[in-house]
């Protein structure tokens, strides 16, 4: 958990994804369309990629990509990014991670 600690630590959006997913690639063009820039890890094209994803399941956080963190924070997958953004909640919670300023 240590490494994924590290990986979100002073990141405002952190994604991780795998390249063939079609969700992950849904969720980072719906957090980018707000200008936000996430720092997206392809778990499938790093060399620590299945260390990580294990990381992640131990944690007990997520079985699935993509795996979203916001101001440090776990936040979920793809259906609560997507309630988030449906709810109104999602454009606030980027501000206040200072991922986006508008």
């Amino acid at each position: 958990m240590d490494a994924v600690t590290r990986l979100t630590t002073d990141k405002p959006v952190v994604i991780f994804s795998k390249s063939s997913c079609c969700m992950c690639h849904s969720i980072r063009t719906l957090i980018s369309s707000f200008g936000a820039n996430p720092m997206v890890y392809e778990l499938d094209e790093l060399p620590n990629g299945e260390h990580l994803e294990r990381a992640l399941q131990a944690s007990g956080r997520r079985q699935t990509v993509p795996t979203v963190f916001i101001g440090q924070e776990f936040i979920g997958g793809a259906n609560e990014i997507m309630s988030l953004h449906v709810q109104g909640k999602l454009v606030p919670l980027l501000k206040k991670a200072k991922a986006i300023w508008i």
